[in-house]
């Protein structure tokens, strides 16, 4: 049996798909279908890693948490991780492929498209339905020859497709109609719904907004999405971190402040900071807003020398050694490990020309670029717990995703890895003698509730619990946070139309479709 598609697209970027995607996939995963996501290419530095160790998209991996199944490299079989402005590292099915600057990533379409239908075939074979989202605009008419992400998948499947636009921005009739308009005559047949997404204000007075859309547009309008407000999903570009940037601490919270850096990849990872009472959590990018914080991170990026480069063309690098030297606590996560240490060897010109870039010398730390990448799910024990006193042979749970090894023989952590070959384990992470420097190739270290409390607790004492019953955990906070997007969506949209374009041969209710799929799995 071949699962059903639903294809969302959007008049721009930003425009909510990824989290319409992600809504869809938990209303009807709670419905009782098998659910999936899909996306053919997307580009982003922040990934998450999947249990065979391939590399996705950040979206992807949180549309498939919504759906309640593990993510796999087949919801996103290519994935562009920008290196440079107009250079993109090419991960395919889950893997390092080639980097490619933009103009040479087009000639490669004939390629890759075959990958792109066999993913898709996959979880279509696998799952009731597969909602797919697009990129950017269907509308950029000079990609439309080249493109592998969104009419040509919704041609090639034949899915209906759901067009959002974002009414914040302005223009939401320009959007809307204008895309509409500028496809042809066989891609506007497969829109089969408008969504107009983060209204605000009453909704009545769009009223005539909609009769508008639908008059010219000749394609129902199924859904006017209120704004929803502190929706606590991780984000999958830095746009929202310009707001984020805006963020002023008050007296007596532990300040935390995140260099900014061009090229910075999963900054997720500090999302789970910025719930806990008492801490203020900013996104920095000059010497001016830096200030006096409790502790600095250096985030992980794609490009570890570059971004070090303009840490010291900005004078971040010597401000943050200055505040060390004062007493600030500084932390690095993956590339921002690297650069807390003395040198870092590149002797293949693997990311830049220089054979050897001199690190903050915070740590004694010397880092070997070699060809080759670190894609794991870590399970992480703590063998040394001064940074978080009592917690010593306490499990963690995380991933790495780097180029690069750090030689590391007294770490505080002791990484269990699973790959093609086996299990292994090693040692990462160092500190420095006082415990104020330290860092770790463990991504998704804060989201370990124990660890992020504990070590809050040693800054200042903010009687956080590290395993009270009561306490809401990072995997509850996000479970919450995905069901309160569903049903946001669900009850601004007509979901029986909906089902009628998805299941037209039974538009009232998913109940009939269940049972026929159940009686074909059990056949």
């Amino acid at each position: 049996m071949t699962g059903r598609v639903l294809m969302v697209q959007g008049t721009s970027s930003s425009a909510g798909k990824s989290l319409t995607v992600a809504a869809l996939c938990r209303i009807y995963a709670r419905r009782g279908l098998r659910v999936a996501p899909f996306k053919a290419q997307n580009m982003s530095n922040n990934a998450a890693v999947c249990a065979d160790g391939g590399e996705i998209g950040r979206s992807q991996a949180l549309q498939a948490e919504a759906a309640g199944i593990e993510p796999t490299c087949d919801m996103n079989p290519i994935l562009l991780k920008p290196e440079a402005d107009s250079r993109s590292q090419v991960i395919v099915r889950g893997r390092p492929w080639r980097t490619l600057a933009a103009r040479d990533y087009f000639k490669v379409r004939e390629e890759l498209w075959p990958i792109v239908c066999e993913s898709l075939a996959t979880l279509r074979s696998q799952f009731d339905l597969v909602v797919i989202e697009g990129a950017g605009s269907p509308a950029e008419l000079n990609l439309n020859t080249h493109e592998i992400v969104n009419m040509a998948v919704a041609r090639h499947c034949h899915a209906p497709v759901l067009l959002v636009g974002d009414i914040e921005r302005g223009g939401i009739f320009a959007q809307l109609l204008g895309t509409l308009w500028l496809l042809s005559a066989s891609d506007r047949a497969l829109v089969q719904g408008l969504v107009v997404n983060k209204f605000r204000g009453d909704r009545s007075l769009f009223d005539s907004g909609v009769t508008i859309l639908e008059d010219r547009g000749g394609v129902p309008v199924l859904g006017v999405i209120p704004w929803l407000p502190d929706l606590d999903l991780p984000e999958e570009d830095g746009q929202p971190l310009d707001e984020r940037a805006k963020n002023s601490p008050v007296s007596g919270q532990i300040d935390i402040a995140i260099t900014r850096l061009p090229r910075i990849a999963n900054f997720d990872d500090f999302d789970p900071l910025r719930t806990e009472p008492g801490v203020a959590v900013r996104y920095v990018s000059t010497v001016g807003e830096l200030g006096h914080p409790t502790v600095i991170i250096l985030p992980g990026t794609k490009s570890t020398v570059t971004d070090l480069a303009w840490l010291r063309a900005t004078g971040l690098a010597e401000r943050i050694l200055d505040l060390h030297a004062r007493g600030t606590t500084v932390i690095g996560i993956c590339g921002g490990y690297q650069m807390l240490g003395e040198r870092i060897i590149d002797l293949e010109g693997l990311e830049s020309l220089d054979k050897e870039t001199a690190g903050l010398g915070l740590l004694p730390l010397v880092t070997h670029f070699e060809r080759g990448k670190e894609t794991h799910q870590v399970q992480a024990t703590i063998v040394d717990d001064r940074l978080c006193p009592g917690l010593a042979g306490t499990k963690l749970s995380g991933y790495e995703i780097h180029a690069g090894r750090t030689a590391c023989s007294n770490g505080w952590l002791n990484f269990e890895t699973h790959a093609a070959s086996g299990m292994s384990s090693r040692s990462d992470g160092a500190m420095s003698a006082d415990g104020r420097v330290w860092g770790s190739y463990l991504h998704g270290l804060f989201a370990n509730d124990t660890f992020r409390r504990a070590w809050l607790n040693t800054l200042q004492p903010l009687a956080l619990p590290l395993a009270h019953p009561t306490a809401i955990s990072t995997t509850e906070r996000r479970a919450t946070a995905l069901n309160r997007l569903a049903d946001h969506f669900q009850s601004a949209t007509d979901m029986e139309r909906l089902q009628q374009i998805i299941w037209p041969e039974h538009p009232r209710s998913t109940t009939a479709f269940v049972a026929q799929s159940v009686h074909h799995k059990q056949a």
